[in-house]
């Protein structure tokens, strides 16, 4: 358990001069406020913001920082406020602190929604001040160090958050140790059994290992004397999540796995990490294709090394990094490593950030732009995670990509202009698709079009997340522009029944009551709410006309017969389940390119020689659709029946996986009327099931199942 004074002593050893009373102050000021709590281990609470501190401590942070760690939680646990916190401890911490409370007095609709919003204003306060993640990185280091207290849900729950969020922003601001950390924390806690058996087999070979690694560091300290270089050479089998990963793509097992032994050369200049490199290379023979050189070729993160594979003793592939002491620094705490605090800028703008954060300057520009919680954390995902690629503009400028980023990818980044109007690419002077996967070291020069606009498959195959926002938001404002334009046209025809226009309306003053009382903030959303099925004509007339036009007598309607009423009852309810509102024995068609489903919000057009076509509401089909034509539809409760729907499933290609989908769909008690599956290079598969389900509930219900399948990346409905 750590003490205060093991606090003050790891403090001082990165800072002597540090205000160490300032420290005990704040450490009262918490002991105080969390007095007779304890966490779910029963251990007093206190114990967490010490672990917290010391953990911003060994990541070399200043006072303030180590502060804000005692501090984190007293505003969202305990009575104390901010404003205390200022006028005990000034601004600076203060701020830290506030950044560092989560959003609890907002109601969101969702636990998603929640962690998005929480995710903005932790991004926010990283762009003034970097140290915000940097504690909030040691909270969660020591939440999921103790996360076996917690009940199972909450485990899964808390590690798949780290896994995708916190990891990969440990791995993006440089800090290696605490990635690799929260990693197989969350290995152990999402894939139990597979954690236990690999760590298991990994143990037994221990000694072995041991003295593997003992060889190759004799062998290379040899050499390098001989040559002339002074170095410092270690080893290390790589971390669990690592070796697991490397199974899982490669679909090899462990004992068939090569280069899970790493081996590190620091030495104390640039030059004679080359020199190193070529002694390297001259023991033992390289690996084709192994080479990476992040020194001349830093990653975004300001990581540098020479990476190489080669064949060692006993013709064991092994991989062995080469760097610089102040490189090592900076691969283990990244911008802890060299950061300038004294000076008293923390933020973007800081010196020395222009060229590491210009991915979180890219995360900012997406949380303004992405008001959709969902859109917001996928695009935060696919980038943070990214395997990156690095090619060159014409001029010779180096731009990095997610792995398997296209041009449409490289264009966007250039310019969102050039992004919209691009039509073909040329790739090393060669001309290329626009789905081609850019290499390591490509040229690439983007053809535009002026007039020219993205198209909506380009979103199958962008992988960075600027494009794919920038895609999503062009053709969201094409969708609402059709949209406005036929709800304009749609009020106009309903208004005119009444002998009205829009344009009197406005001049009136009875368009803006209305959209008030509607709760429309502008005459656009209206429409466009219209346009889209969200909003029904018969809604918006008692609002926007006037009372007297409203209780002009309707024709009387007609009355059913008693034979009529009799029919009813006799024949069988129309086939479909679905109930068209003021017509009857209308034929139902169904397309394929949104396959709705019993609980779907659907909508209906007529249409010629096909009676009724049921679409889902979302379906992008519908604006291309006569708004004249459209009728109101409801699923009729008592007339439900199975209806086809397409599920892609993205997983590992794995032995037994299929298998383990076609038993969901059984015990769900759904058949499967076809199946696609294709793989790729990299032992990924593709698998595309057309189900018949029942209603929207089994169809939700058996892609959760199918979630949680080992190997299974991703599950999606999809449309034809």
């Amino acid at each position: 358990m750590i003490r205060l004074d093991d606090l003050i002593d790891e403090l001082r050893r990165h800072h002597p001069d540090a205000d160490v009373d300032r420290v005990r102050k704040a450490y009262i000021f918490s002991a105080q406020a969390h007095r007779g709590q304890t966490r779910v281990n029963g251990e007093p609470y206190l114990i967490h913001p010490l672990e917290v501190s010391y953990i911003v401590a060994q990541l070399r942070l200043d006072t303030a920082s180590i502060c804000a760690g005692l501090l984190h939680d007293t505003v969202e646990d305990t009575v104390a406020t901010i404003q205390e916190i200022e006028e005990q401890f000034g601004d600076d911490i203060a701020f830290l602190v506030s950044s560092l409370t989560k959003l609890e007095k907002i109601n969101f609709e969702s636990a998603e929604e929640a962690q998005a919003e929480n995710f903005r204003k932790m991004l926010i306060a990283m762009s003034r001040d970097l140290r915000v993640v940097l504690v909030k990185l040691a909270d969660r280091v020591h939440n999921m160090r103790t996360l076996k207290y917690l009940r199972e849900e909450k485990q899964k729950r808390i590690a798949r958050e780290t896994l995708d969020i916190y990891a990969p922003l440990a791995n993006r601001l440089g800090i290696n140790w605490i990635k690799t950390e929260l990693e197989d924390l969350c290995f152990k806690y999402l894939h139990g059994p597979e954690y236990k058996r690999l760590a298991e087999r990994i143990k037994k070979t221990r000694t072995e290992r041991e003295q593997y690694i003992e060889r190759v560091i004799a062998d290379l300290d040899r050499s390098l004397r001989e040559h002339g270089i002074e170095a410092q050479v270690t080893g290390r089998p790589k971390h669990l999540w690592s070796i697991r990963q490397k199974m899982k793509n490669s679909g090899r097992d462990l004992d068939h796995l090569f280069d899970i032994l790493a081996f590190r050369i620091i030495v104390d200049r640039v030059s004679t990490c080359y020199e190193a490199l070529g002694m390297v290379h001259s023991l033992w023979r390289p690996v084709p294709g192994r080479f990476k050189d992040y020194i001349a070729l830093p990653k975004d993160n300001n990581y540098q090394s020479l990476h190489t594979a080669v064949m060692g003793p006993e013709n064991e592939r092994i991989e062995i990094q080469i760097r610089t002491g102040d490189m090592h620094q900076t691969a283990e705490f990244g911008v802890a490593a060299h950061w300038t605090y004294k000076e008293g800028q923390y933020g973007l703008h800081s010196k020395g950030a222009d060229a590491r954060f210009g991915w979180l300057r890219q995360l900012l520009e997406w949380q303004r732009d992405l008001k959709d919680p969902t859109d917001f954390m996928e695009t935060v995902k696919v980038d943070l995670f990214a395997n990156e690629v690095y090619v060159f503009t014409p001029e010779g400028d180096v731009k990095a990509f997610p792995r398997g980023a296209t041009p449409v990818d490289f264009a966007y980044t250039i310019h969102t202009d050039l992004g919209h109007e691009c039509v073909g690419a040329r790739v090393n002077g060669t001309q290329v698709s626009l789905r081609y996967e850019l290499q390591n070291g490509d040229i690439v020069e983007i053809q535009r079009q002026k007039g020219s606009k993205p198209k909506p498959d380009w979103l199958k195959f962008v992988k960075s997340g600027r494009a794919a926002t920038k895609i999503r938001a062009f053709l969201r404002q094409e969708e609402n522009a059709r949209a406005f334009q036929i709800g304009q046209e749609v009020l106009e025809k309903e208004l005119r029944r009444y002998g009205i226009g829009l344009n009197k309306l406005r001049r009136t003053g009875q368009l803006e009551q209305a959209l008030d009382n509607l709760k429309f903030k502008t005459e656009k959303e209206m429409l466009v709410a219209l346009g889209y099925g969200k909003a029904r004509p018969e809604y918006l007339l008692p609002e926007l006309l006037p009372a007297d036009k409203l209780t002009e007598p309707d024709p009387e309607p007609k009355r059913e017969s008693a034979f009529q009423k009799l029919v009813k009852k006799v024949l069988p309810r129309p086939k479909g389940g679905i109930i068209v509102d003021g017509l009857e024995g209308l034929a139902l068609r169904f397309p394929k390119c949104c396959s709705p489903v019993h609980g779907d919000d659907i909508i209906g057009f007529i249409t010629q020689g096909h009676g009724v076509t049921i679409h889902r509401k979302d379906c992008a089909r519908v604006l291309d659709y006569d708004p004249a034509r459209r009728v109101p539809v409801r699923w009729d409760t008592g007339g439900r029946q199975a209806r086809p729907v397409e599920i892609r499933v993205c997983s590992s290609d794995s032995p037994g996986i299929l298998a383990s989908m076609s038993q969901s769909f059984h015990n769900a008690g759904i058949n499967i009327t076809e199946v696609n599956c294709k793989t790729t290079p990299d032992r990924r598969a593709v698998n595309n099931f057309t189900v018949l389900v029942n209603d929207l509930e089994q169809l939700n219900r058996v892609m959760h199942m199918i979630e949680r399948i080992e190997g299974v990346s991703s599950v999606e409905r999809i449309a034809s």
